[in-house]
Parts: C-alpha cells; sequence; structure tokens
C-alpha cells in the first residue's frame, strides 16, 4: 500500500463514472490501454508556459543540471516552450509533483511507474534504446567484499538495506525473489531503507550495510565516476532484466504538447549528447513503450507481493 497522497486529498473532484481500472477516481479509461484518458472538459487541459522536468531521484540530483542540459534545450526548441529541470530528492516528492501539476514530464523508475499511471495520471510513452535492445537493468543483491555471506540463503537473519517502497529493484521485486526463489519470507531477515541506491551501494562499499538491493545500472554508473571502488563489493545475486526508467508525461496536457513532447524524445540522440552518453553509455535513442505491454512484469511483481495502488 502507498499512502503517498493524504496531503493532497483535500482537493474536491467528482468522480466520473466511467471504466478505470486500477485507477484513481480522478482518471477515466475508456480505451482500455490501462492509463488516463485524455479529460472530456477543454478547461481541464494544461498548456504550461514552462514544462517542468525531471529525472528518477536514483541518486544525488545535483548532478542533473549538467547532464540533462543538452537534452532539456532540445525539448525546448522543438516544444517552443521554457524547460525546467524540477530537482527532487525522493520518489513520493516526484509522484506528488506529477499528480499536482508541478511537474509536467518525468523518468519515472521502474517500480515507481505504476504508482505513477494510477495515482498520479501519468502516461508513460518512451524509454531507452541501444544496439542491443531496450535499455533495462538487472537486480543485484550485493554484499561487502570481504563478508562471510557467500550466497543468498546466508542472508537470513542478516539486515538487508533496500531503497524505498516504490521501487522496484530496490525493494519489490528482491523482496518477491526472496521469498519465491529462496524462501526467505520477510521475517526472515530485517529490513532497512536507505533511501536511494547511491546510499545503499556506498553502505556495502563501507561496510555500513551487511547487504543491499540495487539496480545494477546504478552500480556501473557510480563505478565509472569513481564514487566507490567496484573491488569493496561483491555481487551475491542477479535477476533477469526489467525495463529500467520510463519516461512520461501528465495525461492532461493539451494533445498537441504531448505530440510535441514525444517528438522531442524521438529525435533526440542520447549517444551523440557530450553529457548524456556518458551516463548511459550503449544507449542511442528513445524508443516508443506502453505501460500495458512493457511494465507487465513489473506488475506481476506487484501483483506477487500484493502490492496495491492505494492514492487516498
Amino acid at each position: 500500500m502507498f499512502p503517498l497522497f493524504a496531503a493532497l486529498m483535500s482537493v474536491s473532484l467528482a468522480a466520473e463514472e466511467c471504466p478505470r481500472g486500477a485507477l484513481d477516481a480522478r482518471y477515466c479509461d475508456r480505451d482500455g490501454d490501462m492509463v488516463a484518458d485524455l479529460p472530456t472538459d477543454p478547461t481541464a487541459l494544461a498548456d504550461p508556459d514552462t514544462l517542468n522536468f525531471a529525472y528518477t531521484p536514483l541518486e544525488d540530483p545535483s548532478i542533473y543540471p549538467e547532464i540533462w542540459k543538452g537534452f532539456l534545450d532540445h525539448v525546448a526548441k522543438v516544444t517552443g516552450k521554457k524547460v525546467r529541470l524540477f530537482l527532487l530528492q525522493t520518489n513520493a516528492a516526484q509522484l506528488e509533483a506529477l499528480r499536482s501539476g508541478r511537474l509536467h514530464v518525468a523518468g519515472i523508475n521502474t517500480g515507481s511507474v505504476p504508482v505513477a499511471v494510477n495515482c498520479s495520471g501519468v502516461v508513460p510513452f518512451a524509454m531507452m534504446h541501444g544496439p542491443a535492445g531496450p535499455y533495462g537493468y538487472q537486480m543485484e543483491i550485493i554484499v561487502p567484499a570481504s563478508s562471510p555471506v557467500k550466497a543468498v540463503a546466508d542472508l537470513k537473519g542478516r539486515t538487508i538495506a533496500f531503497t524505498s517502497p516504490t521501487s522496484n529493484s530496490g525493494y519489490k521485486a528482491p523482496a518477491y525473489i526472496l521469498e519465491t526463489e529462496f524462501g526467505l519470507k520477510a521475517d526472515d531477515y530485517k529490513s532497512q531503507y536507505s533511501g536511494k541506491h547511491d546510499n545503499s551501494i556506498l553502505g556495502v562499499a563501507n561496510g555500513d550495510y551487511e547487504a543491499a538491493a540495487v539496480a545494477s545500472t546504478v552500480t556501473a554508473r557510480l563505478a565509472t565516476r569513481g564514487t566507490y571502488d567496484p573491488k569493496a563489493i561483491r555481487v551475491i545475486y542477479r535477476s533477469a532484466t526489467f525495463p529500467t526508467t520510463g519516461y512520461g508525461y501528465t495525461h492532461n496536457l493539451k494533445p498537441e504538447l504531448a505530440a510535441k513532447i514525444r517528438e522531442a524524445f524521438m529525435t533526440f540522440s542520447i549517444s551523440g549528447d557530450p553529457t548524456l552518453a556518458p551516463e548511459f553509455p550503449d544507449q542511442d535513442n528513445f524508443i516508443a513503450m506502453t505501460y500495458k505491454t512493457d511494465w507487465e512484469i513489473v506488475r506481476r511483481v506487484d501483483a506477487g507481493t500484493s502490492v496495491t495502488y492505494d492514492c487516498k
């Protein structure tokens, strides 16, 4: 359960009678694509002078302005809008900003995409792609290199650092896999939350955490930057590949603006950008995706761990 939006529920909105599936009562899904439809009331359509964009706060957001500058300049050129990088410290803050309309376009971490869709009315439409296919990651369980833990079974009775309850690689997938593949239920180990993947990785590297569940893309990225010594950690489990960050916009943007945002993503060269390319090696561009198809495996993990999307 994710009671993320209690502060927003003072807004009085009459729920329209319509098909909506798992969507919050604010939204409708008449076409069955599992994401919020465009509002039927023209006055509910948004056409902001400045587009606010945020990348998922997997790590310290202070590094993002330089990394995303070329991309944001491209979005501004294609859309004709001012584009501002919206810095957020937590996934919950990102989801609340999307739901309230303060944030318009975002890269959302894998596990938070279903919450963003159902509770914040986000329409995911793009993901990164390279020669090997769509950009993905493995969930890794890491331990300090000197740890006596050699296998997942050795984690029984120990403490595992997770990132946040909405993170797929940082909580939901490992919790599901620990139980279904290794028979380790939640009461077989102790849990703590680090807040972010970089906190978990550095905590393991420094010996502060006995183990942590993280995304392989973040361990690789931080190693490339020299943030930690890769020899200080050891991977004891690596999952199958999950889709990584999903990019989406809020459902109530004017169709013309939404189309321009899509165009901006699809015409941007990741590999050709001097600041984004080093962060996402082997990624060439963005490709179209749908929540219904590409996030099916994530919804399956959510179902297997009894996750529901409580937007109240």
